[in-house]
Order: C-alpha cells, then sequence, then structure tokens
C-alpha cells in the first residue's frame, strides 16, 4: 500500500530554470566565460552544484577556484526568479491528510531557503538533499533514504520526477514512478498538472 509520495524539487515542485541560470551565469562571467547554452542548461538544472561546475569548468584552471566559490554564494537573490509550480501547495495539503510526503532532489545547500520562502517548509516529513547524501543522483541513496528512514519497502513509495536522471533513480531503487510534465519518460503515472495526481490516488 502506497504511504509516501516522494518529489524532486526543481522542475517539479518549482520552477527554477531562470533562477538556475541566473546562478551558473554569474559564475561563468566571474571567471571570463560565456552564459550558459540551452544544452549547458539542460545538463546543470538536473546536477548538484558541484557536478554542475566539474561539467562547465571540465578542463578549465578555474574549476577548483569555480568550486570554491559556489560554495559561498548566497542564494538568496536567486530565489526572487524561482517560481511555485501551480497547485502543488493544495495538492500536498490534500495528500498530508493520508500520505508521508518527502523530496528527493540535487539541490544542495539552497533546498531549505526555497522551501521557507515559497511556503512549502511545513508540507514534508523529511527533505533529502544533495547534501544529506555521499552519493547524489544518478545514485538512488536518497530514495533508499527516505525508505529506511520510514522503514517501508520500495513498493510503498512513489517518485514524482521530471526528468531521464529521476527516472533512472526511481528504477535503481525499485520504486514507482510518476513523470511530470515529461510524456517522454517511462512510468507508471504521466501528470501535466499536479492536480492529475488526486485522481490517481482516489481522491
Amino acid at each position: 500500500m502506497l504511504q509516501v509520495i516522494i518529489y524532486d524539487c526543481d522542475g517539479v515542485l518549482i520552477d527554477s530554470r531562470e533562477s538556475n541560470q541566473a546562478f551558473y551565469n554569474h559564475i561563468l562571467a566571474r571567471f571570463g566565460l560565456n552564459p550558459l547554452t540551452e544544452a549547458q542548461l539542460a545538463v546543470v538544472h538536473v546536477s548538484t552544484a558541484t557536478g554542475a561546475i566539474d561539467y562547465l569548468f571540465k578542463g578549465h584552471p578555474s574549476r577548483e577556484a569555480a568550486q570554491a566559490y559556489q560554495r559561498t554564494i548566497n542564494n538568496e537573490p536567486f530565489l526572487a526568479l524561482t517560481r511555485l509550480e501551480p497547485n502543488i501547495r493544495e495538492v500536498l495539503i490534500r495528500l498530508r491528510s493520508r500520505y508521508l510526503t518527502a523530496i528527493a532532489t540535487n539541490r544542495g545547500k539552497s533546498l531549505h531557503l526555497v522551501l521557507l520562502k515559497l511556503g512549502l517548509d511545513d508540507l514534508f516529513d523529511l527533505t533529502v538533499s544533495a547534501y544529506d547524501v555521499s552519493r547524489p543522483k544518478p545514485h538512488p541513496e536518497c530514495l533508499e533514504k527516505i525508505l529506511t528512514h520510514f522503514e517501508l519497502e520500495p513498493e510503498a513509495a512513489l517518485y514524482i520526477g521530471d526528468a531521464a536522471l529521476d527516472q533512472e533513480v526511481a528504477a535503481a531503487a525499485g520504486v514507482p514512478f510518476a513523470a511530470y510534465k515529461n510524456p517522454g519518460l517511462k512510468a507508471r503515472y504521466h501528470l501535466q498538472s499536479h492536480l492529475d495526481l488526486l485522481p490517481v490516488l482516489k481522491f
């Protein structure tokens, strides 16, 4: 029986594409590099900050300096560009009458700030960020940690994500997967809106 609904963060709970673009363009500009291409943005949008900098600065002499710099950046100015996905707060409030809720994300130190700023900080029983695991996605440790915490089997969870990376993580953990706004993914359920989850769960 389903007991916990687990969400990815970026692209699922929040629309953070513009925010992430501004964040990494700020770092690139500081080290004299060109702004993100669309292809680069697609990669960094699902990466940890460390992984994104390794990718963007591969072979560049300033890679270590860029890593050190990204760890010192105040994320708050970039959060103004972040928005909630439609209907997510309403759906989370309804879900919590029956289910545990959790987050499994590659977002790092800014996760708590994002949830607090957008009014979601009181709607999750557990959050697992890139800072809470030794092996971030695509390793399934984030989902495994949630299952262990709640003492649940994989089939008792549902993971909602929007990227191939999320599909891969769910499959590796044996957790059923729901694809959000990405019909090209292989998933048990496809959601074009967060409201689509409610009839699936017979609300």
